[in-house]
């Protein structure tokens, strides 16, 4: 069976299962080339049906999620949801419509889904599935916070979990907890969408002047530079009680904005940034209490997009009770095709493979020959490097920035190891040169390093032989190890690493075992390649096309290596 997985909303995309195994997944904004792309994903489906080399009349069934009123209407209306992404995104001036439009953001989707608001999503999402071939699949509508708890009990690779969600809001809901045992999820507790954590934060980036959806993380990295608030003096903390696995707020998402607006008044911004940060992170700690309680697994499997944030995930990975954590990679929204794949799957009898391995490189890759030819278009002359791991690794070790363009392109937010922008992780002023040439962040968001999993042991305080695979969790520097990390490492000694297996294969394992040799530790800085407000880049001639406008010194792209000097 051909099983696809689509997400219509925001970052949206497309998955494919087929005969149990997982060949595609990729997000629509990596080849429309609109961060966060919100419209139907036919450039996805498209991407995905070729890696597969599969046509549209090979899928069964094609699974979609949420049909709450807010995404119906978003579906019959798509000009509400342009408009909206525009206003969001800081694309459109702002106005009296675009406050009644954003007010009606918050209040709407707290209604839950009808018969009706679900079978008119159905016959929208047909319309689509028309436009893309895929008229003679059958489409299944599956619940928002299912998907996200499927996927993240699949990847996990637990026999038996415990599966906690935590977003802004989809099908009425803000979050659930499910237990994961002998191939079923089964949901035993779950909060209502006016009782949103993910909307508290969302409105704290928005007061904060950054934008809501995309700029959490920058809230969290503020907070780090705050003069600490107590909680007993934390006016946001009893915003929210946790009791029995739900979470409840005393004001409802919608009408949140105007006391937290309040709040901030009397606040410094990084002050105001602490608090919020603590809100979240106490609320996830205690939610995940409940969950380990609830269900008596001591495993949890993570998803939602407040599950981004890597220091709540930090604080759940380091409870007590904790026996391992796991956060699906893709744990927002962009991740639900994957999900709805998984799910409708598992529905229809299909023993779907769980060697995962965290694995990402499910997106496009292009031969040598290809790479050639865009080489050729850009005007670069280029011959292939006698081991390009170790010309890289010299490189970095001359203090230089490399843009690395290696085989099939990731699968989520992070770069690991495909599309990827390096330097020497112990730095400042080349961290500082790589923001100002190329990633233009707010100069207290700090960049993550790669690193191998031996190093892992000895430079992480609390590494305890903890995965951290695809940069989802914050772990603790240990003090001797500050200096050589000192561009990788938050003003608090916390870093998000990429923990890569001493013996992984192909080139970026390679690269990190040579820096090794030259250095020590097998650690680099990497962050994404991209040009900050723009996507990933999928295709080389986006990287080729971003080296030239960039000062980067290097571009390693398959067998290649360009170097400036």
């Amino acid at each position: 069976m051909v099983v696809l997985g689509i997400w219509d909303g925001h970052d949206a995309g497309a998955a494919l299962i087929a005969d149990g195994r997982l060949l595609a997944a990729v997000n629509e904004e990596r080849l429309t080339r609109r961060k966060l792309e919100i419209h139907f994903p036919e450039h996805s489906i498209r991407c995905c049906l070729s890696l597969a080399k599969l046509s549209p009349a090979d899928v069964a069934v094609v699974a979609a999620c949420t049909g709450d009123i807010a995404k119906t209407l978003a579906r019959r209306f798509p000009g509400l949801k342009e408009r909206y992404y525009r206003i969001r995104r800081r694309k459109a001036a702002p106005g009296y419509l675009s406050q009644i439009q954003k007010s009606a953001k918050y209040w709407i989707p707290e209604w839950g889904p009808t018969p009706a608001s679900r079978a008119l999503s159905v016959i929208a999402l047909q319309r689509g599935l028309r436009r893309a071939g895929l008229s003679s699949a059958r489409a299944t509508l599956l619940n928002h916070h299912d998907c996200h708890a499927t996927a993240a009990a699949w990847a996990s690779g637990f026999p038996s979990c415990a599966v906690v969600t935590i977003d802004g809001v989809g099908d009425g809901l803000s979050s659930t907890i499910s237990s994961y045992a002998n191939g079923r999820l089964t949901r035993i507790a779950q909060s209502a969408a006016r009782d949103s954590l993910g909307i508290f934060f969302e409105h704290v980036t928005n007061l904060l002047n950054m934008r809501e959806l995309e700029d959490e993380g920058k809230v969290m990295a503020l907070a780090d530079y705050a003069n600490p608030v107590a909680d007993d003096l934390n006016p946001l903390l009893p915003f929210f009680t946790v009791r029995d696995g739900r979470v409840t707020s005393k004001i409802a998402g919608h009408a949140m904005l105007p006391h937290l607006r309040s709040i901030l008044w009397r606040y410094p911004s990084e002050q105001f940034a602490y608090m919020a940060q603590r809100t979240v992170e106490d609320v996830a700690a205690r939610l995940a209490e409940d969950a380990l309680r609830l269900t008596a697994f001591p495993r949890i499997a993570l998803a939602g997009g407040v599950l981004s944030n890597i220091k709540a995930n930090r604080r759940i990975a380091l409870l007590p009770n904790v026996e391992g954590v796991y956060v699906f990679p893709h744990m927002g929204d962009g991740g639900l095709a994957l999900g709805a794949a998984l799910a409708a799957a598992w529905a229809n009898g299909e023993v779907v493979d769980r060697n995962f391995g965290g694995d990402l490189g499910l997106g496009p890759d292009y031969s040598d020959c290809q790479i050639a030819d865009s080489l050729k278009r850009g005007a670069l002359s280029a011959e292939r490097a006698h081991d390009l791991p170790s010309q890289v690794a010299d490189l970095l070790t001359r203090n230089q920035i490399v843009f690395w363009f290696q085989g099939r392109m990731e699968y989520g937010p992070r770069a690991l190891g495909c599309r990827s922008v390096l330097a020497r992780p112990d730095n400042t002023e080349l961290r500082d040169r790589l923001n100002r040439v190329l990633k233009q962040r707010v100069w207290y968001q700090p960049f993550c390093p790669s690193m191998l999993a031996s190093d892992a042991g000895q430079i992480l305080e609390d590494h305890a032989g903890r995965s951290n695979a695809s940069m989802t969790m914050a772990f603790a520097v240990a003090s001797r190890f500050r200096e050589a990390l000192a561009g990788v490492t938050s003003i608090d000694g916390i870093c998000r690493p990429h923990i890569v297996s001493d013996n992984a294969p192909g080139a970026f394992g390679d690269l990190l075992r040579a820096v090794k040799a030259r250095r020590g530790l097998g650690v680099v800085l990497n962050t994404s390649f991209n040009i900050h407000g723009e996507p990933l880049v999928c295709t080389p001639d986006q990287a080729i096309e971003i080296y030239r406008r960039t000062e980067a010194d290097a571009l390693a792209i398959g067998p290649f290596l360009i170097t400036r000097y």
